[in-house]
């Protein structure tokens, strides 16, 4: 990855509002081709409400969202689908009325060109080839998490964004997720990835942003990045 190259998405002096409170005040951020981005920040930052503006959620009343280089407006999820955006949301969302393979499914709903199709989901997740008849709230709570990312998967982004997506999970299960990661990336979709667990950002990111009071307050690349220094930041 190179600064030069146009980014996959681009946010640019974003402000974002639920009702009248005033949420992100001027986020600016890039995810280019190829690369892992980590959104960090202490609870209330506004980082969930960063990827939320992407999918047409809160109230998007400044700057500009730009993918591949042109200023889109998204007003519903399924815009952001039609940009090569896809997320797995915090909390998972797993319908419990259907099953696995019908969860996924879903994600194919607004149906872009790519690789990503249920043989490749279930080549990253055997598990959930296993489970593919079963009720997808049936699963531990690791199996939903590969469920949830297999799901956003489906919809083929250019960027996949991930929102806390270790919460719950065990540490062994952590560093499996951090394998998963590296190879989503290695077939070609970025990643912006919102994460408490510090050291998972710094095993599969390449850069990061920090995110203070709904603005940047820093950034840079993760070889640059001290995790005491941060982690004393995040809980301060």
């Amino acid at each position: 990855m190179t600064t030069e190259t146009v980014p996959l998405l681009e946010l640019v002096d974003v402000r974002a509002r639920y009702g009248r409170a005033r949420i992100l005040d001027g986020v600016s951020l890039a995810v280019h081709a190829g690369e892992v981005v980590a959104l960090v920040g202490r609870n209330g930052a506004g980082k969930t409400t960063t990827l939320l503006s992407l999918f047409g959620i809160p109230t998007v009343d400044g700057g500009e969202i730009r993918v591949q280089g042109e200023a889109v407006r998204i007003r519903a999820p399924h815009h952001a689908a039609r940009h090569g955006l896809g997320i797995a949301p915090q909390g998972r969302r797993i319908l419990s009325n259907l099953t696995v393979e019908e969860n996924l499914l879903l994600g194919a709903a607004v149906p872009r060109a790519g690789s990503w199709d249920l043989d490749a989901v279930y080549d990253l997740f055997p598990i959930l080839a296993e489970r593919r008849r079963t009720p997808g709230t049936s699963m531990s709570g690791g199996q939903q998490q590969m469920l949830c990312i297999g799901r956003a998967l489906m919809a083929n982004p250019s960027v996949l964004l991930l929102d806390e997506p270790s919460e719950g999970l065990a540490p062994v299960l952590v560093d499996e997720l951090g394998e998963v990661l590296v190879r989503i990336r290695e077939q070609g979709t970025a990643i912006l990835l919102v994460e408490q667990h510090l050291n998972l950002v710094r095993k599969v990111g390449d850069r990061f942003v920090v995110l203070s009071k709904g603005r940047v307050a820093t950034g840079g690349d993760l070889g640059d990045l001290d995790v005491e220094a941060l982690r004393s930041v995040l809980v301060a």
